[in-house]
């Protein structure tokens, strides 16, 4: 008789058998493709306690047990104001999967609430800024973000439906306020529904936004709510009744500008017109 696994094994034997297509190989393909991570990196992975940060913990920690380019990882979790409950339920979970966490307090909830003008925006940039200090504290060059292939394609048609722009997020950026450090998305090109279907299949609960501004979205009957970036998804889910690959062919348009067909784009802060090589 085999000996009874571990749930973190469990997790990690989901991900390297009954998920390796969906989810393990889309995220060794980003790293690769990008040069996500190169010898000696020390990098911080940040928790928010959600599903995607928590995935891209444990597939972190994976990786760095079989990579040939050595590199270092500190998890790390900032509690922006959490309740009781769901700190606890961030600590349960790192415990279940195996992760050994650093906490640090911070009081972003508090100022974000106090403010009418744009909290989510205030909220990330603030959550951003702390999660750089403290890697930088702990001797980190990187920090690694959840962001995943839906992020990617949402922030993309936000940009361009709401913001005047073609603008994509990047799979890895330089700081500009902290000398030194870069910011890594490895999970660039894994897909949200299979990150639930992973959660799902190991019976995991993890926590959804904490925030009062977002409650709406975790109860209302389809999950939407009355977000901008929420209107996009169900805009997406619309779309793809007609188009089943409308997704990826965000994703590729991204990856494949053509400059010469635009009348104008900015490079380095700097907007440059066709005029100037017509």
């Amino acid at each position: 008789m085999g000996r009874e696994l571990k749930s973190f094994q469990i997790a990690e034997r989901s991900i390297s058998k009954k998920f390796r297509k969906e989810i393990w190989n889309p995220f060794v393909a980003a790293v690769k493709n990008y040069e996500l991570i190169k010898a000696g990196d020390k990098i911080a992975v940040c928790i928010s306690g959600g599903k995607d940060s928590m995935l891209l913990a444990k597939l972190m920690q994976m990786l760095q047990r079989i990579s040939e380019e050595p590199f270092e990882l500190e998890y790390i979790v900032m509690d922006p104001g959490y309740n009781e409950k769901n700190r606890a339920l961030i600590e349960k979970n790192a415990a279940l999967l195996g992760i050994p966490v650093t906490v640090f307090e911070s009081d972003i909830f508090a100022v974000a609430n106090n403010t009418e003008k744009s909290p989510c925006y205030l909220c990330a940039r603030m959550r951003r800024g702390h999660l750089y200090a403290k890697a930088k504290e702990l001797g980190c060059n990187k920090i690694a973000l959840g962001h995943h292939f839906n992020d990617v394609i949402e922030t993309t048609l936000l940009g361009m439906l709401y913001g005047s722009q073609l603008q994509a997020m990047m799979p890895k950026l330089h700081s500009l306020n902290f000398e030194g450090m870069e910011l890594i998305r490895p999970l660039y090109r894994v897909r949200e529904d299979d990150i639930i279907r992973w959660k799902n299949h190991n019976g995991l609960e993890f926590l959804q936004c904490a925030c009062r501004f977002t409650e709406n979205a975790a109860e209302s009957e389809d999950g939407i709510g009355e977000s901008k970036r929420q209107e996009i998804k169900a805009l997406i889910r619309e779309l793809k009744k007609n188009n089943p690959d409308l997704e990826q062919s965000i994703f590729n348009s991204i990856h494949c500008v053509c400059l010469d067909t635009f009348p104008s784009y900015k490079s380095n802060g700097e907007r440059h017109s066709f005029l100037e090589n017509y």
